[in-house]
């Protein structure tokens, strides 16, 4: 029996990783910027953003609450797979977490990872990294797959459109007066070109945008980090909300980070303090979204895109046009070729 004939036998989380002490933030980030052409003096400037919370980032412990709440939703619908949890950049790390599957008589495992839309860095790259640790544990690491990608599941875009419509209520304001940012991390121009990161999110936010009701919205960025002769994908939300504001007067503004799955250190600083200062500064009322994080919806997706994977559900549900996406990636899904910038002449 070859390893793709084996029965599904474990759950594995995966994640990014975020540092939960000071002492954590440089050794962190030196994990995360390895190999990257990013420049020294911009992650010292994210170190100051880490060392602002105490040097603890939310995601480990959103991701054990979402852990908890797997565990407790596949309990309750029948499906008997042990949970695990591994990172990319932080304790615990996959190598780790692989070992300890082995020990535990793991053979096969479903996964989720915690990115909701193919690109280089949210999917092709955790399967590399899963693939290395797989060779560091050496004999009887278990096979690790993936579900498909959500962007477009039902349950994720009612999750998302009932965030905004919390938003609006607090805003006190209705769907059609209000001014909605879609926003999501920013990548290379290089990793945009060759996945369907912005495609997807394209179609998110239009199916959370009719959900509600909204009629003015965009999609933006934030975060990037890479150099600036680099291209990444553009306009930045900050850069956005200026030039709306002063092409006319924003009143009312609604922000919603549908490319996270919860309140990452990138949501906390560029949203709830960058971004919430400038509009302060400009005298707009915002409102952020919440992200899904542990919401009964969103915990009932995971579910229930597992369960197509282990036989249990036929049917795979997508709104919109793009239809459910391939559980399998292609051989050349999500490459990442850099642009270089122009070279000088001499």
């Amino acid at each position: 029996m070859s390893d793709q004939d084996l029965p599904y036998d474990s759950f594995l989380l995966v994640s990014f990783g975020g540092p939960e002490g000071p002492e954590d933030v440089m050794p962190f980030l030196e994990n995360v910027l390895r190999g990257k052409n990013v420049p020294r003096e911009r992650m010292l400037e994210v170190a100051e953003h880490y060392k602002s919370f105490g040097g603890v980032s939310p995601i480990n412990e959103q991701n054990r609450q979402l852990l908890a709440a797997i565990k407790t939703e596949f309990e309750s619908n029948g499906i008997d797979l042990p949970v695990y949890w591994g990172n990319r950049n932080w304790h615990p790390l996959f190598p780790d977490t692989l070992r300890q599957m082995k020990e535990d008589g793991c053979k096969r495992a479903i996964a989720f990872f915690t990115s909701m839309f193919s690109c280089y860095s949210g999917c092709r790259q955790y399967r590399e990294n899963i693939i290395a640790a797989q060779e560091e544990v050496g004999e009887g690491a278990p096979l690790v797959e993936k579900v498909r990608m959500g962007f477009n599941h039902p349950d994720f875009i009612e999750t998302m459109a009932s965030s905004v419509r919390r938003s609006l209520a607090e805003l006190e304001t209705e769907p059609g007066a209000a001014t909605v940012l879609f926003t999501a991390h920013s990548i290379p121009m290089g990793m945009a070109d060759n996945c369907d990161y912005v495609k997807q999110l394209s179609e998110a936010s239009r199916l959370v945008a009719e959900a509600v009701g909204v009629e003015t919205w965009r999609l933006v960025y934030q975060s990037r980090s890479g150099p600036p002769q680099q291209p990444w994908l553009e306009p930045d939300v900050c850069d956005t909300i200026a030039e709306m504001d002063d092409a006319e007067k924003l009143q009312q503004l609604v922000i919603v980070p549908i490319g996270f799955v919860s309140d990452h250190m990138e949501v906390l600083y560029d949203l709830d303090d960058e971004a919430a200062t400038l509009c302060r500064e400009r005298g707009i009322k915002m409102g952020r979204a919440a992200t899904p994080g542990i919401s009964a919806g969103f915990v009932s997706m995971i579910r229930k895109l597992v369960e197509e994977r282990i036989g249990l559900r036929q049917q795979k549900d997508a709104a919109g046009t793009l239809g459910p996406w391939h559980d399998v990636c292609p051989s050349d899904c999500c490459l990442y070729t850099p642009r270089r910038p122009p070279s000088r002449a001499s």
